[in-house]
């Protein structure tokens, strides 16, 4: 009953007085209370979402303080040395190789950033699978790399914890823990039953239960330590798990624990009942004896017992063998159910029965900082590694399940200390071993290969999920993970049973995923099963053997090395008897996967590399061997097979496996080993018997004949020739391949480098991920060997990225140096090393490229031939194969076969065909002294040929040769000749000794010798397979083999002479003192080389076609043996009778003529081309340049019809050239774009810097934009609608760009054009919709087309020098002008397309940048629209141009311009809108009219003041509103009128900075200039009139005082005045000359930068060019000096202008004084028109420093982290990409923010990515990264996760790209975002 009254109390109140109860020394009451309260409020019944307990156990804990306040405290006690921050998927963390230990080993960013990394090999990288901080832990890292905080071991000086804090805890916990455990026992469902996934539903009710447990953990080292204690105490366990007596509910709970634990182990409980014998660990012989005795490789006898277990037992195989672990396994644990002693345990098996939930996982590693847990924790989880095998081959969600054990265990196990502890006490290897062998027995099937009837061996089914899945992944990596310890790896090879149970683990891979040849059909299904089978292999087998390597690597490990080989040999002999094997493979069938043969290959490398074992100790009986060689020589005769297409029926995968088996993460561990043993067995075997069996494999025997026809029973004619290039290429890489024969690893790696460099220029990070890992491992150096990066910069030159004009990113790239093509280019290397064939020409067509431009050699060159380092002894047998007769007959053969010219020989046949006879002569036998030659009479038919040696075989010649022709063959119709000849009497008798030659037949014998030979016995089993027999005898279709004798009487010299004659296609090619003067020039080129001149003539030897090779292996042939020299003479003075001097020149000089024609054709071709090509450029040129013809041309040539003669455009899409007219306009290809980058300028050119802490920010209030649209508010407030709406021009943001490539194109032609882009479907990322088109001649992007107006060139009348009219009458004439009202246009297809056109520019922007007035869509408004178009094109011109006119009309944005056409539609549209004659701005500019104030009271507000308008949108105004085309003398006079007004301005605005005291000076000094003649052109005059004037309305100066000024600190001077005055007025005449530019022609010319004021003003015409040039030396003239008034007193219209801004409404200004400061009407005189250009962002060199913060920062929208964060370059918004958190209106922020911060163009930056995007309108694109590695290359999705740098060269080119508007034209692949962005 206590319970329930303190159930009432206040709970805070109850634990404060139970824990006062509790510290008493006699607490029994205390505790027994609590006891009491904990039973009801842990109360097992109720529902686990009842969160009363949980609030009560936080109170309990806290025993009456608050839960945050003890967390605190608990803290403040932490001793903790370890960071041990434990993260789960996709958190960002980095690995430093340079200070780790193990290669597992991970730092949080906060513990990296704050130890010390530089110079370090690390990167960053996104957690796959979760993991932990090993900061603090010296077993996996060195201290060196510790964080600030970690290297101070904090423990010492920490006080220890009073009892009394966490008393509550100690009693509460294990409560706590045990009601968690059972409400998992409660929640805990079979998954087999219906109600499968209820799981999850049990996790999410205990979700704070768990959540708070975690909390716990993270209170640090105290609190962890009673954690420890709870969940490890076994009596605690004990007392709870039952749960109370005689409560039936804990009994039942109880109850479905155990029947969960039942079927824990391996054995189920059934099984149990089988006697175990395992008691006694069975000793080794035994244990042999067991698995030889059972036959299979290993395959034990218990029959398959459970069928829970596997439900697909008995069907898949007939007789499934389970191994018989009994004998075997020392521990028994391993097979029985699991028992719990403690918390932990069963908290372990709940987490593994549940798959790992996320929480717990974290939960159970956040504790692993406490030692004593860990080590507990370790045990506890190879106990229940069986388990875990068994739940997750279950599981449905096997991926993440992996993942997290993975989590898990790579905490544990890359610890050596722990690893090796755990293998003493815990036999974790026996454990991992069986586990694996239990796992892979579930889909074992019959093996197919060679017989399948009798075969007894049993493979993985690829097949199946557990292999396609990789669902083994996780247990074979920690497998991988603890043999990387030496102390553990070590254990593994002493154990003998343990290496035998792993080799019939790994026999279980060998023949698996057998590929059958199809011969009929195509095969239906390809299966796809092949990528399992390599994973399988490469994972489960290669690494644990690379492994294993690395720790026999010394002579002491030698034991080791011998005990692997032999249970190599051991476990290759169960399977060679298993699948049957006698001495031939099945046909048509390849397995790629041979682990065993490879284990045994790499071990004997290692053995006598490193550790100098004797070869021959450790290699079997030839038989053995000859068994050996069978499978992989199977493998490389198929990957010829594969690539001559025999296989194309079985579909594309078995390409895929052949490129798989090359490719650079498998070579090294598939067909480098292959080719080793093949290389060890031919070292060891019978030469001509290795050799008869490569072509036999090769199929290709029946080939190899002198006849000119015959038949090949296995292949067709076409693979003949592919199959003998594969069988001569293979035997070239057999002889010459060093990889394991003795070179060294850094040899190895230079030739692994070179060969990848000259298939093609490599970036660095692909070179890494080329170049196999093994033997070298790229990350951390190995001591004494040369470094990757050392090795590469020894190779190759680096290639700075550049920034190609095509827009495409180029990376830094590595490319071979010369010295390396010259030496060390290996086409071998690159052969062996190709993935796809084509890489091989692209290697040799870089190196004809080197060689051409190198000058060494211009032709097409052959495979350089590459001296080898030499072999190591044990491999010396290797030459033998060069030095058989039955290579040489084949060489014989087929050198004849190619100078008889047969079919399917080829260049490449011959090229492999002399690299061997050269590597023959390089590669001497040593048996065979040189001269003598022993003919060994040998009573077998080859004696073709006297001795092996091939230097006598070569001069040895053969006169009769006895073939089997068919009856048809050329041969037999060759009757002998009358036997008149002495020929034919010798004829008779030479029948005896004709050669015949069979290979197959002499393979045979050989075969069957060496079987005798070995054992007597064993002959009498050797039973030829029926095959062989019938395959000599083709089927007996006619025509008849006949016996045939042909007369040869070559030798191989004679036939490599005649060869060199037909390759150079020369009669005497070789003349007969050739050999000398070779001679004597390689003696020549030899002295030359040792006096260190360098090769001068090597590379003439080296390099070149097959005629240089001959004349090598000549020269050879003689400098070795003095009887070839003597044979070469000879036959060369046979073959070529020595000529006089005189007759060989003709011959010469025709082989001359041939050599000059041909080049001179070259040069014809390149002209031709050349011309093309520049006819092609003018065309273009022109096709720009068509709208405006340069003006002074047209002058010069003086040609007065070409101004009134229209001009001609061309159209792009039917060809005809016309003038544009009325009914069919000719329109010019534009695209119409919105842009801000105006807007966005600031006052100073810098870049703004990119924020990178929360102190930093950026204000937007300083930009064009903003300081533009605060002004035209202002000017609202207070003066006439219209009127503002005339007196500034918009489009800063928002504006409309057009741009054009200059085609033009007939309007009707462009709809029918884009009519039929509608129809076509295949849309390239644009949308015909929206009216977006390519240009059809130059594919450039435009989306509309303005149409030309028809008539002259340009108005005839322009062109007059400037009338001398009086100004006042060109005023007058200008005003009429502006009076005239526009003809109303007459309807014509051309206006309809002006219309169109408007339309187009108005649907181009949002609505929101074209409205600005009051009443939205009213014609003013649309006025105002119209007008600052032009505007925006012209001020973005001038940005282009660097925003100023200095260097003249040289910019190419002339070229281009389309502003002509522009203006032409604007004036169109505009004339339509007339300029009331009471308000037009011209008359208020030169006349003074009468004060319009006194009449009567102000129906509207005023007109804005002339001092206040902006004088360039006048100018544009007036020009646009008078009729077209306007008179040159007319624009001139509004120049000048709109210059005064400019310069007024200039004056009031300068006069408003000055100090009262200066402005009373200035306007005393002044006062005297007035009535001086020039008074009017005088500033200082015009400056005293208006401030005089100003003054009288104490207001206009009083507000503006108090603007703080930045030029109020100087004193102004004359000087200083007068260069204000310019600047002010220097943005308005550049405006003015640019337009004049356009429309009448006028050059720009250049100027220096100071002098730029005086060009624009001589230019305009304000000034006639005087005789002096104005320089910033001679003194200047004053800008005063360019005013020219309109015949009125200059004083009386500035004092009206002035008067306009008096008697403003003051009371306004004041009663806003305190709400909007300053900003009174009069504030708008101070203008400064003066902008910087526009930049982005300045953003850090570094990018972690970006990304640090900002990809952990919360998005200001929406308060998340979003997952894809992105930043505005342009304004540093932040934003997130693609988050659906802040989509508006169904678009997402990034598609937003691009409209509104840059009128729907966005560069974002992708901080997860480090890549850039563009947004234009409807359409994205990649733009490419502006932060590279330092090898220059990018790293999108941060994958390598190296440190990266700005590329301030690409960021210029963006920056560039978005000022200039060229997006659309630059970057190619646009795709549209559908507002998902």
């Amino acid at each position: 009953m206590m319970a329930a009254s303190l159930l009432r109390r206040d709970k805070k109140a109850t634990a404060a007085h139970l824990k006062a109860d509790l510290n008493r020394t006699d607490n029994c009451a205390g505790a027994r209370q609590l006891q009491e309260l904990l039973d009801t409020v842990l109360n097992p019944e109720t529902p686990a979402t009842d969160t009363e307990a949980l609030d009560w156990c936080k109170c309990l804990i806290a025993g009456g303080d608050g839960f945050d306040e003890f967390c605190k405290t608990v803290r403040s006690y932490d001793n903790a040395t370890l960071c041990g921050l434990v993260w789960t998927a996709n958190f960002v963390a980095y690995r430093c190789r340079t200070c780790g230990i193990s290669p597992c080993m991970s730092l949080c960013a906060e513990c990296f950033n704050n130890g010390d990394h530089t110079g370090h090999d690390f990167n960053m990288f996104r957690s796959q699978a979760g993991g932990a901080c090993d900061c603090g832990d010296s077993n996996v890292m060195r201290e060196s790399g510790f964080c600030r905080r970690h290297r101070l071991k904090t423990g010492e000086n920490v006080p220890s914890v009073p009892r009394e804090l966490l008393l509550m805890s100690e009693m509460v916990l294990p409560r706590f823990i045990i009601s968690v455990i059972q409400y998992l026992r409660e929640g805990y469902t079979e998954p087999d039953s219906g109600s499968e996934r209820d799981l999850q539903k049990v996790l999410q009710q205990l979700e704070p239960q768990i959540s708070f447990l975690e909390e716990l953990t993270k209170m640090g080292g105290a609190m962890r330590t009673v954690l420890t204690k709870i969940l490890t105490n076994q009596q605690t366990f004990k007392d709870l798990s039952m749960g109370q007596e005689g409560s039936p509910y804990a009994k039942q709970n109880y109850e479905k624990y155990l029947s969960a634990l039942k079927n824990s182990g391996l054995v189920s409980v059934e099984e149990k009942a089988l006697p175990a014998s395992a008691e006694s660990p069975a000793g080794e012989e035994e244990a042999t004896g067991a698995l030889a005795s059972s036959g299979a490789a290993a395959a034990g006898s218990t029959e398959e017992a459970s069928k829970e277990e596997d439900p697909d037992g008995g069907q898949a195989l007939g007789q499934r063998k389970r191994v018989k672990l009994s004998s075997t396994t020392k521990d028994t644990s391993i097979m029985d159910s699991l028992k719990h002693k403690c918390f932990l345990e069963e908290l372990l098996f709940w987490t593994i029965k549940y798959e790992f939930p996320q929480k717990m996982v974290t939960f159970l590693l956040n504790m692993l900082p406490d030692q004593d847990y860990k080590i507990t924790f370790t045990k506890t989880f190879v106990q229940h590694y069986a388990f875990i095998m068994k739940t997750l081959m279950k599981s449905h969600e096997s991926d993440t399940m992996s993942n997290r054990i993975v989590h898990i265990s790579v905490q544990l196990f890359s610890n050596e200390e722990l690893a090796r502890h755990v293998t003493e006490e815990c036999q974790l290897l026996d454990v991992m071993v069986t586990v694996l062998l239990y796992m892979m027995e579930s889909c074992l099937v019959k093996s197919e290969l060679q017989d399948e009837e009798k075969s007894r061996h049993v493979v993985v089914n690829c097949g199946e999920a557990l292999l396609k899945n990789n669902t083994y992944w996780p247990l074979v990596s920690d497998f991988i993970n603890i043999l990387s310890h030496q102390s553990v790896a070590k254990k593994f090879l002493e154990d003998h049973s343990l290496l035998m149970l792993w080799m019939s683990f790994v026999s279980f891979f060998q023949g698996m995923n057998l590929n059958k040849r199809e011969m009929n059909e195509h095969v239906e299904f390809e299966s796809q099963t092949y990528y399992a089978a390599f994973a399988a292999e490469l994972e489960a087998c290669a690494q644990p053997m690379w492994g294993l390597l690395t720790h026999c690597k010394v002579k002491e490990t030698q034991e080791y090395t011998k005990t692997v080989v032999r249970y190599c040999l051991e476990a290759l002999q169960l399977w060679f008897d298993a699948i049957g094997f006698v001495d031939e493979p099945a046909p048509n069938q390849v397995t790629f996967h041979l682990p065993l043969h490879r284990y045994y290959a790499m071990f004997l490398s290692k053995a006598v590399k490193c550790q100098g074992l004797d070869l021959d100790s450790l290699l079997p009986d030839q038989e053995m061997l000859m068994k050996i060689m069978v499978h992989p020589l199977q493998i490389q005769a198929s990957l010829s097979e594969i690539h001559s297409n025999m296989w194309v029926r079985n579909g594309l995968q078995i390409k895929g496996q052949a490129m798989t088996y090359v490719q650079s993460h498998f070579c090294n561990s598939m067909i480098d080993p292959d080719i080793y043993l093949l290389q060890v067995c031919a070292s060891r075997l019978d030469p001509d018997y290795f050799i008869s069996s490569v072509f036999e494999r090769f199929k290709v025997v029946d080939l190899l004949t002198m006849a000119s026809v015959h038949q090949n029973a296995l292949l067709d004619s076409e693979q003949e020739r592919p199959m003998l290039e594969g069988a001569l290429t293979f035997l070239v890489i057999l002889t010459s391949l060093r990889l394991h024969l003795g070179m060294t690893d850094d040899e190895i790696l230079r030739s692994e480098m070179v060969s990848q460099l000259c298939m093609n220029d490599r970036t660095h990070s692909s070179l890494l991920d080329l170049i196999p890992e093994n033997p070298n491992p790229k990350s951390g150096i190995v001591p004494g060997s040369c470094s990757f990066e050392e090795m590469l910069s020894a190779v190759a030159d680096f290639k700075a990225p550049v920034f190609e004009p095509g827009g495409s990113m180029q990376q830094g790239m590595y490319t071979p140096k010369a010295e390396v093509w010259e030496k060390e280019f290996d086409p071998i290397m690159v052969v062996l090393r190709t993935v796809y064939r084509r890489d091989v020409q692209s290697a040799m067509d870089r190196y004809a490229a080197f060689l051409k431009q190198s000058g060494i050699h211009t032709g097409n060159p052959w495979p350089p031939y590459k001296e080898r380092s030499p072999l190591h002894p044990s491999y010396k047998g290797l030459v033998q194969l060069l030095h058989c007769k039955t290579l040489h007959i084949v060489i014989f053969t087929l050198l004849y076969k190619i100078w008889m010219d047969h079919q399917n020989m080829s260049e490449h046949v011959l090229c492999m065909v002399l690299y061997l006879i050269e590597l023959g002569l390089d590669n001497q036998d040593q048996e065979h002294k040189e001269e003598e030659e022993p003919c060994i009479e040998e009573h077998c038919h080859d004696s073709w040929f006297p001795g092996t040696s091939l230097l006598s075989n070569l001069h040895h010649v053969i006169n009769f040769v006895r073939v089997r022709v068919p009856e048809t063959a050329p041969e037999v119709k060759r009757e002998p000749p009358p036997s008149t000849s002495t020929e034919a009497t010798s004829f008779g008798p030479n029948l005896r000794e004709a050669q015949v030659f069979s290979l197959v037949a002499e393979r045979r014998r050989k075969f069957q010798e060496i079987i005798n030979r070995s054992s007597t016995e064993a002959s009498a089993q050797v039973v030829r397979p029926k095959s062989s027999s019938t395959r000599w005898v083709p089927p007996g279709t006619p025509p008849q083999l006949v016996t045939e004798i042909l007369e040869v009487r070559e030798s191989m010299l004679s036939l490599l002479i005649k060869l060199h004659q037909k390759l150079s296609a020369k009669q005497n090619s070789l003349p007969a003192g050739w050999l000398e003067e070779a001679a004597a020039a390689a003696e020549a080129a030899a002295a030359e080389a040792a006096a260190g001149g360098g090769p001068a003539d090597a590379g003439r030897h080296t390099h070149g076609d097959g005629i240089t090779a001959i004349e090598r292996i000549l020269t050879k042939a003689a400098g070795r043996s003095r009887h070839s020299q003597r044979s070469i003479q000879e036959i060369c003075g046979k073959v070529c009778p020595p000529v006089p001097p005189k007759k060989s020149s003709p011959a010469d000089k025709k082989t001359l003529d041939k050599e000059e024609r041909r080049t001179r054709a070259r040069e014809r071709q390149q002209k031709l081309l050349a011309e093309f090509a520049s006819r092609q450029k003018s065309f273009m040129e022109t096709a720009m340049d068509v709208e405006s013809p340069d003006g002074e041309a047209a002058m010069d040539l003086g040609l007065t019809e070409l101004m009134d003669s229209e001009i001609l455009y061309d159209c792009v899409i039917c060809g005809q050239s016309g003038p544009s007219t009325e009914d069919r306009p000719t329109g010019l290809v534009v695209l119409l774009q919105a842009s801000s980058v105006l807007g966005h300028r600031c006052k100073t050119g810098e870049a703004k810097k990119l924020p990178t802490s929360d102190e930093e920010h950026i204000y937007a209030a300083d930009t064009c934009g903003v300081a533009h649209d605060l002004r035209l508010a202002l000017m609202q407030r207070f003066f006439r609608e219209s009127s503002c709406l005339q007196s500034v021009s918009i489009g800063w943001d928002g504006g409309v760009y057009v741009q054009t490539c200059g085609h033009t194109l007939h309007i009707d032609c462009h709809k029918s054009y884009m009519e039929s882009l509608r129809n076509d479907q295949v849309l390239q990322g644009f949308s015909v919709d929206k009216g977006e088109f390519t240009c059809p001649l130059c594919r450039q992007f435009a989306n509309s087309v303005i149409p030309c107006r028809p008539g002259p060139g340009l108005e005839a009348g322009a062109w007059h020098c400037p009338s001398n009219k009086k100004p006042s009458v060109l005023v007058k004439e200008v005003e009429d002008l502006q009076g005239l009202m526009a003809p109303f246009p007459t309807v014509s297809n051309l206006s309809k397309e002006m219309e169109l056109v408007i339309k187009d520019i108005k649907n181009t922007t949002q609505k929101k940048y074209m409205d600005y007035g009051k009443n939205p869509g009213s014609p003013d408004n649309d006025f105002l629209f119209m007008y600052s178009v032009a505007r925006t094109n012209l001020e973005l011109e001038l940005v282009h141009r660097g925003g100023h006119l200095c260097s003249g009309g040289a910019s190419g944005a002339a070229k281009r311009s389309c502003l002509n056409q522009l203006f032409q539609v604007l004036a169109t549209h505009m004339r339509l809108y007339s300029i009331d004659s009471a308000y037009n701005p011209w008359t208020r500019l030169t006349q003074v009219t009468k004060s319009q104030l006194e009449e009567g009271p102000e129906v509207d507000r005023r007109e804005v003041a002339m001092l206040f308008r902006d004088v360039p949108s006048l100018l544009i105004i007036f020009v646009l509103t008078m009729p077209q085309p306007l008179r040159k003398e007319h624009f001139t006079c509004v120049v000048k009128m709109l210059y005064n007004l400019q310069f007024v301005q200039a004056l009031a605005a300068l006069s408003a900075q000055f100090s009262p005291e200066e402005r009373q000076a200035w306007s005393m000094s002044g006062t005297p200039k007035k009535n001086a003649a020039n008074g009017e052109k005088c500033f200082e005059a015009l400056l005293s009139h208006v401030i005089g004037e100003l003054s009288s309305d104490e207001t206009i100066y009083r507000l503006n005082a108090a603007e703080p000024t930045v030029l109020s600190s100087s004193v102004w001077s004359p000087q200083s005045i007068e260069f204000s005055l310019r600047q002010f007025c220097l943005p308005y005449l550049r405006i003015a000359s640019l337009l004049q530019h356009h429309l009448y022609g006028d050059v720009l010319t250049e100027c220096l930068q100071e002098d730029e004021f005086w060009t624009l003003v001589v230019g305009l015409g304000l000034l006639a060019p005087g005789p002096q040039t104005p320089s910033s030396s001679s003194s200047p003239i004053p800008s005063a000096s360019c005013l020219e008034w309109p015949g009125v007193s200059a004083f009386q219209l500035v004092t009206q202008w002035c008067e306009e801004m008096k008697g403003l409404p003051e009371t306004q200004a004041e009663h806003t004084l305190e709400l909007v400061p300053f900003r009174s009407p009069q504030t708008l005189l101070v203008q400064d028109p003066q902008w910087g250009a526009p930049r982005l962002l300045q953003l850090p060199d570094n990018y972690n420093i970006l990304f640090q913060y900002y990809h952990r920062k919360a998005c200001s929208a929406c308060q998340k982290v979003p997952k894809d964060p992105a930043l505005c370059l342009v304004c540093g918004t932040f934003v997130c990409l693609k988050g659906p958190c802040c989509k508006q209106q169904g678009t997402c922020e990034c598609v937003l923010h691009s409209q509104h911060c840059g009128a729907a163009t966005g560069i974002f930056l992708l901080i997860n990515a480090s890549v850039i995007i563009i947004i234009r309108g409807h359409r994205f694109c990649l733009w490419g990264s502006v932060y590279l590695d330092a090898h220059g290359e990018e790293d999108r999705d941060l994958r390598r996760g190296k440190p990266l740098f700005l590329c301030a060269e690409r960021y210029r080119v963006l920056e560039q790209q978005w000022v200039s508007h060229t997006f659309d034209h630059i970057n190619k692949r646009w795709g549209p975002h559908y507002n998902g962005l």
